[in-house]
């Protein structure tokens, strides 16, 4: 294999950007062509596509059946938690989507009004977005495993018009009853939703309240089907959600027009699938990979997509992933190192991979925290496929850099996340804003203006994402992740440079854990940092100090604050330890120094930074963090 048909590609791009992208615009069906590919007036950095019309619920669903291919899967769910596997057909996705959609509007959403989703992986989940998008609504998911008071807080942001959830979510050994949740959060906004839908499950059903509520199911039954709105391709399709620095929510936004040209032309580019391929991505559609790559992307394609309710582990074995991938003819699976160390962990010899019959499965793609060496080695060596590893975030909604089967896979190495897609002009920039050479570690940035699909900016905040994005590197969009780039051009992703950690793919906000901490009555300061995990990439590991004449049980304060951070951020965040120490170490200033802490943590080399108020407390805490490591 060679770079030969990546470099013709990425070449084109860099030749003529506007060209490369109008191309793309041609996989998309449009009410109205846009009057220009990019104008760089508008908005904060310019907008795709602006004045061109479209619905991309029509270029997901309708226009596949208007295609004669109403009678393919569109959507297979495959339910280990149910024991249930259900095929949705493109015909089948069209009804129930017009369905909801109907429901929707008869509760009064329209086009520009808010939804939040709320739900488990169910189909439904899926059918609530489209509906949305079929309406000119806005939607915003929130995964199930958050807690009231943080879906009170997207709540209260969003201002929804209506939610659409379900009674509960399962998780292995437990029912997690998700309306006792939902009504608390609602209790907490000071935003109130109009309506709510719920999605009873047999599991465990839950009571409506009088007035608000409605079953999910029963409303569909009796809907008028609805018709797509035709909106413009810079009006918003969905606002997601990610951990900001301060601990309050950025709502990413995503237009429509430019969302659908680059996420259709990345199943090509990227993964090499097309209509009627099966793909899977086992991630979870309250996260950015469910967004792109389990609804949006695979139906915009006319793929079919796996929808999946289960775990890598204990699903009931280290075999699932096989299973699913034998059972269903999956092309290529997507999902997380976390998955794949897990299936390592309780299958290391690979045994359940040799019961499944994998010559369907073509590659490999791993994404959403820096993946080891280690890990995609031991699975190039199990599946004797290509294993890739691809880099981008929240914000971008495709990938930033990786391997491109559709121009054909270049060699890769592990430990490095590929080259940069076509769109995607990286470099390494220092404190300067000047670029550092091949091979030297600063700041990853793009260059202005980003790609399609993007973020124009973050919902009704314009100025914070100028300041959280575009201020730290004029003229550049600054991922906050530390990297290089090496002589042949591959991007490798180091680590962050904020206060954002990554569990197990999900992006966390270690200043959201330090607020719930610094609420403890008996806490004076704390910090909270990121150290290495060999499960999850990333576990939260909080410093404590107590305020003075504190004489409780420090194990008994830990289990208080595991306690508080579960209840006010939820299990996601696997915050599971908590130490005392005498204090923390600062900068004359009164700055934490988090990044030498996880240094210490992790084991690794650092230096005493020149502004440091007593060095001797980086020797006190330091045998803290060895005694929480062993």
């Amino acid at each position: 294999m060679s770079a030969t048909g990546y470099d013709a590609t990425y070449a084109a791009w860099r030749r003529d950007p506007d060209g490369y992208w109008a191309g793309a615009a041609r996989g998309i069906t449009w009410d109205a062509p846009a009057a220009q590919v990019f104008d760089p007036s508008q908005g904060v950095y310019g907008r795709w596509f602006p004045g061109g019309r479209l619905n991309t619920c029509f270029n997901a669903v309708d226009r596949h059946v208007a295609a004669g291919r109403g009678a393919q899967p569109a959507i297979i769910w495959d339910s280990p938690m149910t024991g249930r596997v259900e095929t949705i057909t493109y015909a089948d996705l069209l009804d129930r989507v017009s369905r909801v959609a109907g429901a929707l509007a008869a509760r009064g959403v329209g086009k520009g009004d808010r939804v939040i989703v709320y739900m488990p992986m169910v189909p439904e989940a899926a059918i609530a977005m489209l509906a949305c998008a079929r309406l000119g609504a806005v939607h915003s998911v929130v995964f199930g495993g958050f807690a009231a008071a943080e879906l009170a807080t997207r709540i209260a942001d969003a201002k929804p018009k209506a939610i659409v959830s379900a009674s509960c979510g399962l998780e292995p050994g437990r029912v997690v009853k998700y309306k006792p949740l939902l009504d608390a959060a609602i209790g907490l906004s000071p935003h109130k939703p109009d309506a709510v839908l719920i999605l009873q499950r047999p599991e465990s059903p839950c009571e409506l309240t009088p007035g608000r509520d409605a079953d999910l199911l029963a409303a569909m039954a009796g809907a008028t089907p609805h018709a797509c709105v035709s909106v413009e391709a810079t009006d918003p399709l969905y606002i997601l959600y990610t951990s900001g620095t301060t601990g309050a929510p950025k709502g990413i936004l995503r237009d429509n027009g430019g969302h659908a040209v680059a996420l259709h032309n990345s199943m090509d580019l990227v993964y090499g699938i097309g209509p009627g391929d099966v793909f899977w991505a086992a991630s979870d559609v309250g996260w950015v990979v469910g967004h792109s790559y389990i609804v949006y992307a695979p139906l915009l394609a006319g793929c079919t997509t796996v929808v999946f309710e289960g775990k890598p582990v204990g699903t009931p074995d280290a075999g699932t992933f096989w299973r699913v991938c034998e059972q269903h003819g999956v092309k290529v699976l997507f999902t997380a190192p976390t998955a794949i160390r897990a299936i390592k962990k309780e299958d290391p010899e690979g045994a359940f991979l040799k019961r499944h019959d994998l010559s369907k499965l073509e590659a490999l793609y791993l994404a959403g925290e820096r993946c080891d060496p280690d890990t995609i080695t031991w699975s190039e060596r199990l599946l004797q496929k290509p294993v890739v590893d691809h880099w981008w975030q929240t914000e971008t909604g495709w990938t930033i850099t990786g391997n491109f089967r559709g121009p054909g896979l270049f060699p890769t190495k592990p430990g490095a996340g590929g080259k940069p897609a076509p769109g995607y002009d990286v470099v390494v920039l220092d404190e300067a804003n000047q670029e550092v050479p091949r091979g030297q570690i600063g700041s990853l940035a793009i260059r202005l203006p980003l790609p399609p699909s993007c973020l124009p900016t973050l919902f009704n905040a314009d100025q914070r994402f100028r300041d959280a994005y575009l201020s730290a590197h004029p003229g550049f969009y600054s991922t906050a992740d530390a990297g290089m780039v090496d002589e042949e051009g591959y991007v490798s992703v180091m680590s962050r440079t904020d206060d954002i950690i990554n569990v197990a793919g999900h992006r966390l906000s270690t200043g959201a854990m330090e607020e719930v901490l610094a609420a403890h009555p008996d806490i004076a300061e704390c910090a909270v940092v990121g150290v290495r995990d060999t499960l999850k990439g990333q576990v939260p590991l909080g410093l404590v100090v107590l305020k003075s004449g504190v004489s409780r049980g420090e194990a008994d304060i830990a289990k208080e604050l595991v306690a508080m951070v579960r209840d006010r951020i939820g299990p996601v965040a696997a915050f599971k330890d908590a130490r005392v120490v005498g204090r923390l170490p600062k900068t004359r200033s009164g700055k934490i120094l988090r990044a030498t802490l996880r240094k210490i943590a992790d084991g690794e080399q650092y230096v005493v930074p020149p502004t440091i108020d007593d060095p001797m407390i980086l020797d006190e805490v330091g045998e803290v963090l060895k005694g929480a490591m062993r």
